[in-house]
């Protein structure tokens, strides 16, 4: 009766993973072996902070869960230890677990992610971690869109003048 508990309690572990898996955009997977305490919850405070779910998981609920949740790519970098980064936001698990990869190079590595329904490797990831946020892109956008609207008033307030002089 114990291992049908046990068994039933893994199954709706996968089946949570799953949906969390799901519901985000960006997972990505990263070798912490080495990493002291100190440094793991300074991680995990800059995580929290950026609104990343960061877990070491067993690797065969991770790869069952991934199974599930139609990530067969990545189930084959499941391996050795391994913890996982979910975030509604693609950018900032790259950034800050990119951070701490190049921090400490030979304890804690990027292994690869699943990023807006796709894998990534670990220079992509790279790549994402040089973005600038989803604030920051929104703010850009804005202000892009800000400056063509002011160029349309001033072409505008022209027009206006050179019919009020003619």
């Amino acid at each position: 009766m114990a291992n049908e508990r046990i068994l039933n309690e893994k199954k709706a572990a996968v089946s949570a993973l799953a949906e969390k898996l799901k519901a985000s955009n960006a997972v990505v997977l990263v070798d912490y072996r080495g990493i002291d305490v100190a440094d793991d919850t300074a991680l995990r405070k800059e995580l929290r902070e950026a609104g990343v779910d960061y877990k070491v998981i067993k690797n065969t609920i991770m790869k069952y869960a991934c199974e599930e949740a139609g990530m067969h790519d990545l189930v084959e970098d499941i391996k050795g230890t391994i913890s996982v980064a979910i975030s509604e936001d693609e950018i900032a698990p790259c950034r800050v677990l990119h951070k701490y990869a190049d921090q400490f190079t030979d304890k804690f590595n990027v292994k690869a992610g699943f990023i807006d329904g796709q894998k990534v490797d670990t220079a992509m990831i790279k790549n994402l971690s040089k973005l600038p946020g989803r604030e920051g892109m929104v703010a850009m956008v804005a202000g892009s869109l800000n400056s063509i609207i002011a160029s349309l008033a001033r072409g505008l307030d022209e027009i206006r003048k050179l019919k009020e002089t003619a």
